[in-house]
């Protein structure tokens, strides 16, 4: 793990600052166009619905040890973003915990505001318990503000009477459109990507008026009694620091299994330049060892 990858990926992030001036369509353009990787050898992909709700599946050579799917929700400020942009990311967690992927393309604001990503994901979850997989088969897995969604689905799913996920792992979750954690200011100069006029700029494109701290928005504000066991992780240097730290609290607070890793001196997301950067490898091999846990956790009640 060495300063010199750190200092260049932060350097790298600090040459395509956020552009809050364009359209939210051309921004998920441009998006697409420059952080749609091509997906890693021995990746098969497949197009397909859950629930109703498109999705991507990926199936990683040599990793199939488990019979465990991971339902991932892809990051952008609910805005932006992919199964196909992310799939990369997702294939490398796949190949750590030796599960299949199911990413999902959950409908984005501002032509799809709250409250359709939550109930998207409600349905993709539906959509794998209805085709026969088992609850404790699977584990609820995203980035960003699809680690958010992430946290809301189990709420969600707990709510309507659902038998639930075995776990869920949220990479630098968005867990407080509020805005309240102290590290959206103190962190803003040592984050290369955004600050709090980009946070409010994806708030106010999703919430289209709905409030801040409804819970199935901002979950660290939420009642977490009766949640699967949570794996957190997020870097030092983010804006969003303090979501997952204070998700953490909140989950130990309703007596929710939790582990929280805080990874120094990294990014947001840093995870999705695995094979560049060593904390990144790192941080997904553990991430992969706490679905395998789960997946093969046959006696454990969460």
């Amino acid at each position: 793990m060495t300063q010199q990858q750190r200092d260049a990926l932060d350097a790298a992030m600090r040459e395509s600052p956020l552009d809050t001036t364009v359209s939210p369509q051309e921004h998920r353009r441009d998006f697409a166009e420059q952080f749609t990787p091509p997906l890693p050898d021995g990746v098969d992909a497949r197009e397909l619905t859950v629930g109703g709700v498109p999705a991507l599946r990926l199936d990683v050579a040599g990793a199939s040890t488990t019979t465990g799917t991971v339902l991932y929700l892809h990051g952008g400020g609910y805005m932006i973003g992919s199964a196909r942009s992310r799939a990369p990311m997702a294939s490398e967690l796949a190949r750590n915990a030796g599960a299949t992927v199911v990413s999902i393309d959950y409908r984005l604001a501002p032509e799809h505001p709250f409250p359709a990503a939550v109930e998207d994901a409600l349905a993709a979850y539906r959509g794998l318990l209805d085709s026969g997989t088992p609850a404790d088969s699977v584990v609820v897995a995203g980035d960003s503000a699809g680690g958010g969604l992430a946290v809301v689905l189990l709420l969600a799913a707990r709510d309507a009477g659902l038998p639930l996920p075995a776990g869920a792992v949220v990479f630098s979750p968005w867990t407080d459109l509020t805005l309240s954690g102290r590290s959206v200011d103190t962190k803003a100069g040592r984050d290369p990507l955004f600050d709090r006029s980009a946070l409010t700029w994806y708030a106010d494109h999703y919430l289209a008026g709905a409030d801040p701290a409804d819970p199935r928005v901002s979950p660290v504000l939420a009642d977490l009694s009766g949640l699967p066991p949570l794996f957190v992780q997020v870097g030092s240097h983010e804006v969003l620091v303090d979501d997952a730290v204070r998700l953490a609290g909140a989950a130990a607070e309703a007596d929710v299994e939790v582990r929280l890793e805080v990874v120094a001196q990294v990014p947001h997301v840093f995870h999705t330049v695995f094979g560049a950067l060593d904390e990144a490898d790192a941080a997904l091999a553990r991430a992969g060892a706490f679905v395998r846990e789960r997946l093969t956790a046959d006696a454990l009640v969460p």
